[in-house]
């Protein structure tokens, strides 16, 4: 039917769904009327980017305010920002697997209340580049851990629950093929390595404790190179997983900074 699917069969034994989070409930808010008509959902870190991006989609599609400011629709709360230009929802997740895994069991509780059909969702952002040059996009076709896996490992009672990280590869492909009208940016389908900090698990010599010498950081490089991998971020296990899960056609974008 192209629903946003929950597997939690507590919800529907619940009075009031609080969205705490997004500052957004079943109760409080009329979430098929301001959000059912929701097609894409662009997620990433940073507030100020999405609010950007926001305004960037509401010139793209020619639509009524164009070029003023945006409505944070979370502005009652400060740990997310959410905006909207048409169809397109455009939400922050702040940094690392916690986080973006907080917002995104609020979004899609909040897409399936709302009654959203046929969402694609698409994480956009910065991340480390493995062996490709400054200023590309990498669009991830697996999310891998540490160890170079698919797999996301969520604790759960005690429980070490796994969980696959295939992202959806027609998406990847239709994405590959619209980047073919944007030659300023090469762009690329590889795998996402996905951390659980920025220093040492990147492997990075600068932080406040390093435990490893520079020929084991690029011996590991080396080797996840060889594996596939061709950038390093903090969130997209985290993404796949849940997208998978719940019916959502995701896919991940990366520019690569430096």
């Amino acid at each position: 039917s192209g629903l946003v699917l929950v597997k939690n069969p507590h919800l529907d034994l619940m009075e009031e769904d609080v969205l705490y989070h997004l500052d957004l409930g079943t109760k409080t808010h009329n979430l098929p009327a301001m959000f059912g008509d929701i097609k894409f959902v662009c997620v990433g870190g940073s507030p100020k980017r999405m609010r950007a991006f926001a305004q960037f989609m509401q010139r793209e599609l020619g639509l009524a305010g164009a070029g003023e400011d945006v409505a944070d629709i979370c502005a009652g709360s400060d740990r997310y920002a959410m905006y909207r230009a048409g169809p397109v929802l455009s939400i922050s997740h702040g940094m690392g697997i916690p986080s973006i895994s907080i917002m995104l069991h609020e979004l899609i509780k909040l897409l399936h209340h709302a009654k959203c059909r046929d969402v694609t969702i698409i994480r956009i952002g910065t991340s480390g580049g493995l062996g490709i040059k400054a200023g590309s996009v990498v669009i991830t076709d697996t999310a891998v851990d540490s160890s170079f896996q698919p797999r996301f490992e969520q604790v759960v009672l005690g429980d070490v629950v796994v969980r696959s990280t295939e992202l959806d590869k027609d998406l990847a492909e239709e994405l590959l093929a619209c980047s073919r009208d944007i030659p300023d940016f090469p762009t690329l389908i590889g795998h996402t390595l996905c951390t659980y900090d920025f220093y040492e698990g990147q492997g990075r010599l600068d932080g406040a404790l390093c435990s490893f010498s520079s020929e084991k950081k690029l011996e590991y490089l080396r080797r996840a190179y060889e594996a596939g991998v061709r950038n390093i971020e903090m969130e997209s296990t985290a993404f796949a997983a849940l997208c998978g899960l719940c019916g959502l056609k995701g896919e991940s974008c990366h520019f690569h900074l430096l």
